[in-house]
């Protein structure tokens, strides 16, 4: 499931009210020397009956931070997913007009390219359904490795991190490069690379 596209409508649009998905996903045994961030899952009300699964979601979200090789390097800053309660940030899977909608109260404009967002001023880091399901022409069908990117690349952004450019052709693009719309810039174009610290 992972690993392939299913259908997603691309310009769908929701009721904009969410549910947490339940269960508790611990940091990894003997990490968090440098603290560790708690946060919640939210799917939007809706996108389970068209075939997300929101557990599915929600696992493989916690697997994807907590990976050696993405933004917790050596344990340092683990993640922690917590069912309520007190979080630092709820990663969200919504449809695009809700996404559309709360990435504009951070003055971002989504709607152009079908993107997600960290929705900075907001407790929401916001992923589009429709991208989740269907990928990015520059993944081409590596869909497992353009959703850690997804993932990765908005968190990123809550951590604190802004977007870069391609630096060197042919080399890994880093994770904060708008992978998404483009693996160029300029004269140089990177490969696809959905980690922090490949």
């Amino acid at each position: 499931m992972l690993a392939r596209r299913f259908p997603a409508e691309q310009q769908l649009l929701l009721g904009g009210e969410f549910t947490a998905v339940d269960g508790h996903e611990a940091p990894p045994e003997g990490s968090g020397a440098g603290g560790t961030l708690r946060y919640r899952v939210d799917v939007e009300n809706g996108l389970a009956e068209l075939g997300f699964d929101p557990l599915l979601f929600a696992t493989f979200v916690q697997r994807t931070l907590n990976d050696p090789r993405g933004w917790p390097h050596e344990g340092a800053l683990p993640f922690e997913r917590v069912p309520g309660g007190d979080a630092d940030f709820v990663i969200t899977l919504a449809s695009t007009g809700t996404v559309n909608a709360w990435c504009a109260k951070s003055g971002l404009d989504t709607s152009r390219e079908t993107v997600s967002c960290d929705a900075y001023g907001t407790e929401r880091v916001m992923i589009n359904a429709y991208r989740w399901a269907q990928g990015a022409p520059t993944y081409g069908d590596d869909m497992l490795g353009y959703r850690q990117m997804l993932v990765n690349h908005e968190v990123g952004h809550r951590l604190g991190h802004d977007h870069v450019d391609c630096e060197e052709n042919g080399a890994p693009a880093p994770v904060m490069m708008q992978q998404t719309k483009s693996l160029t810039t300029g004269t140089d174009t990177c490969l696809p690379n959905p980690w922090p610290r490949p």
